[in-house]
């Protein structure tokens, strides 16, 4: 009683804790209120203006009327040296030594000049070259507040004003003046771009060219479940998000009423959880080892959804949520991964920008996942499972697009994200191999290594005890063939068939497959004989337990007896002892009987396998027999009232036994003598 409530106290405080971690991970971005994208529907009910809320231009309009403005902006420029300085130092030079070849007249036209270049203008190289092309006709100057455009077509680089110079002075003596008077040196830019006043005027033109065009009032209609958000209506969104947090809108009571309804959100798919593991998988939901396994990996992919969601955008489609049901079915059964799965998906649905699109795409990568991998036996499954998966959030994506009426939304970048949930689905193998050493599970991967009959153990039956390990590989033969019939676990079946009986290595004599002509019973009491043989069990679960056997494989070694009789011994004891009362513990296995189905299979395949072998005559109607007499004595016995067996599974279990017997000892022809030898 007190374990029972201990286990109840711990499942009740996994969930308090589960519901506490999910809650305060996955709650609405407070930043915004909804989640959506241009040209897509919008997946909430009617929006209105809580208060008045203007209306600009959308996003691609202001980019037009921002190019309009740039391609028709005049940039101030303004003047930067002192042109009487430095014309009344050139005039100096031309008037010195430098001008001494030059007549009084010609020194004149040279100033003269020189001095309209830097009243025209002179540029940067890379200003003319845009008058050159056109891109620059007129600039504007600024005195005071007097704003005056001029024309761009007199200015010139320093390398053009010089060329200019050149050409309307010709001659030699002019050239040798222009060298020896160093006019390159001075005709440097003196007409540059007012950097900060320019893009002060294009700021306020911008402000002007971009003001609310109109406004929506309190109380009107912003957008309305499944209409289209375009352009205009992403802009007014976002300016409503804008305000909203401005507003501090953030801490009213509809957002207490957001948190109350996320705890009870994550409440009812919790919920449903534990019911569907009480009702229908009740002996996960006593395990807690196994409820807890459940727990973790919802919550951590829970949580890996949350925090890869704020990262990238529809960064939850990067998120291998199809690993669950690949582990669920590995560990468990296929129902409950899909099952699982499910609750997950919905779980992290609020972050989701379009819950119709994601549920949808995760609840078919899923169903394709589970069907896709019946049973995990080589590493190459899980590469194939990967590559369906991929598929199916490919085509399932095209499907939701295609439903919008248009093919142009497609994000290309979507299938890289499908790309990579599928390398990370191919990769679940080293998680298989953790969670299977961390919780004590046993997948089917490990049952089909230990099936290696070049196990250590098995190599050393097959030494010690060759006729146990033949009597072994016929039960294990036995015994799957009418698991697949019955829908038991086939390789768990031919695995603990395999393992059965390794107890008997410790006294392999003792046992008649193992003897040859000498029964070292015939000098032992019948108790005796039955106390060596009955503990094969035990022998036989200290050496699992020292090569560190799965707990599913030793269930096969205590229970293949179950509490059953080792009634040779037995009748041998009563027909010497006939006016005694015989103490039945003397000859009765320890057990417990078997408590799975797999388990009641194994114990009649080694029975019917065992007596099969001292028949004389192997006709159908022999095997038939042999097959009902000791599968209905072990019933009669009550060896299988703990199994989940029922009477049509042990009809198809008769059924296939006789087959199988009859094919093992079917009769074979006999080949003739050679002549040659004759």
């Amino acid at each position: 009683m007190k374990m029972k409530r201990k286990g109840e106290l711990l499942r009740a405080l996994l969930f308090v804790v589960a519901t506490f971690v999910i809650v305060y991970f996955l709650k609405v971005n407070d930043e915004k209120n909804y989640n959506y994208e241009v040209n897509r529907p919008w997946n909430y009910q009617l929006l209105t203006a809580p208060f008045d809320i203007p209306v600009h231009l959308d996003s691609m309009r202001i980019v037009q009327v921002k190019d309009s403005i740039d391609a028709s902006f005049q940039p101030v420029y303004k003047r930067v040296n002192d042109d009487r300085e430095v014309m009344k130092k050139y005039a100096t030079a031309v008037n010195g030594d430098a001008g001494s070849t030059l007549t009084f007249i010609e020194r004149a036209a040279l100033i003269e000049n020189v001095g309209n270049l830097f009243a025209d203008g002179i540029v940067l190289p890379e200003v003319y070259s845009e008058i050159e092309n056109g891109k620059l006709p007129s600039v504007k100057f600024i005195n005071g507040n007097v704003v005056t455009s001029v024309s761009t077509e007199n200015f010139r680089s320093p390398r053009k004003a010089y060329s200019s110079l050149v050409s309307a002075l010709p001659g030699s003596r002019y050239h040798t003046a222009i060298e020896a008077t160093g006019v390159s040196s001075i005709l440097t830019p003196n007409v540059v771009c007012d950097t900060a006043e320019s893009q002060r005027i294009l700021n306020e033109l911008y402000q002007k060219a971009i003001a609310p065009i109109g406004v929506l009032q309190q109380g009107e209609r912003i957008i309305g479940p499944g209409e289209i958000v375009t352009p205009q209506l992403y802009t007014i969104l976002k300016t409503y998000d804008t305000m909203m947090s401005e507003k501090g809108l953030g801490q009213t009571v509809e957002n207490i009423y957001t948190l109350v309804g996320q705890v009870l959100y994550v409440i009812i798919l919790l919920t449903a959880l534990y019911c569907y593991l009480y009702f229908f998988r009740r002996d996960m939901f006593v395990d807690f080892r196994s409820i807890l396994f459940i727990m973790l990996m919802v919550v951590c992919f829970s949580l890996l959804a949350y925090f890869v969601s704020v990262t990238f955008h529809n960064g939850l489609y990067i998120v291998p949520f199809t690993i669950i049901p690949v582990m669920m079915l590995i560990f468990f059964d296929a129902r409950t991964g899909l099952f699982c799965h499910i609750i997950t998906v919905l779980l992290c649905a609020v972050m989701g920008s379009f819950n119709f699109e994601y549920v949808f795409i995760q609840f078919i990568a899923g169903v394709t996942a589970v069907n896709s991998l019946k049973e995990l036996t080589r590493r190459s499954q899980l590469v194939f499972t990967a590559a369906l998966v991929f598929v199916a959030y490919s085509v399932s994506y095209l499907a939701v697009i295609a439903m919008t009426g248009t093919i142009d939304n497609i994000s290309w970048r979507m299938f890289g994200y499908f790309g990579i949930n599928a390398l990370f689905v191919s990769f679940a193998y080293v998680l298989i191999f953790i969670f299977e050493k961390l919780f004590g599970f046993t997948s089917m991967v490990t049952l089909v290594e230990l099936s290696d009959i070049n196990n250590p153990l098995l190599q050393e039956l097959s030494e010690k005890c060759p006729g146990t390990f033949q009597h072994s590989m016929s039960v294990s033969t036995l015994a799957s063939d009418a698991a697949l019939r019955v829908g038991a676990n086939v390789q768990l079946v031919r695995t603990g068939a395999l393992y059965h009986d390794i107890g008997k290595i410790k006294n392999p004599t003792f046992f008649t497959e193992n003897q040859y002509g000498v029964n070292p019973h015939d000098s032992l009491s019948p108790e005796i004989s039955a106390k060596i043989v009955i503990a094969h069990v035990a022998d036989g679960m200290k050496r699992a337990e020292k090569a560190k056997l799965p707990a599913v494989v030793k269930q096969f070694i205590a229970q293949h007896h179950g509490c059953g009789k080792a009634k040779f011994f037995y009748n041998t004891y009563c027909k010497a002892h006939p006016d005694e009362d015989v103490d039945d513990a003397m000859f009765t296995y320890p057990g417990p009987n078997p408590q799975t189905k797999e388990a009641s299979i194994l114990m009649m395949a080694d029975s019917v396998e065992a007596a099969s072998r001292s028949m004389t005559e192997h006709t159908p109607e022999a095997i038939t027999e042999l097959v009902n007499r000791i599968i209905d004595s072990q019933i009669a016995d009550g060896l299988h009232n703990d199994s989940p067996m029922m009477f049509r599974d042990v009809k198809l279990i008769k059924e296939s036994f006789i087959s199988r017997l009859r094919t093992m000892y079917h009769a074979r022809i006999s080949y003739p003598d050679d002549p040659v030898k004759k």
